[in-house]
């Protein structure tokens, strides 16, 4: 089971990877990329949370790809790019409105999902 589980959380990981890496090309603001898929990757968390995958379903989809798809380094950069290049203000909005997006986006994720479910 440990072999799969790793291959599970490995192919979620890459897909993850290459669909961060798919916004980010998308989106060329800077920060609103990070933005965004912090904010739909905890949408989705929720969601898989809330199904109630398998074990191996939720690691591939809940530990791979939404762990590399959503970017907590890349979020605590541009908070300190922000707050160097412009003011502290507007990084503490983006900081705050970056975690209070994310927080409502796991509990609306996790009722859509306990819906489906």
């Amino acid at each position: 089971m440990a072999l799969v589980a790793a291959l599970a959380v490995g192919i979620g990981g890459s897909v993850g990877a290459l669909a961060r890496y798919a916004i980010g090309n998308a989106i060329e603001q800077r920060g609103l990329d990070t933005f965004a898929v912090n904010v739909l990757g905890s949408f989705a968390l929720g969601v898989v949370l809330a199904v109630g995958l398998g074990d191996t379903a939720r690691l591939a989809f809940g530990v791979g790809f939404c762990g590399a798809f959503t970017t907590f380094s890349s979020f605590a950069v541009e908070s300190v790019r922000l707050a160097e290049d412009e003011n502290v203000e507007v990084a503490a909005v983006y900081a705050a409105g970056t975690l209070v997006a994310a927080l409502l986006a796991v509990a609306l994720g996790s009722e859509i999902g306990a819906t489906v479910a």
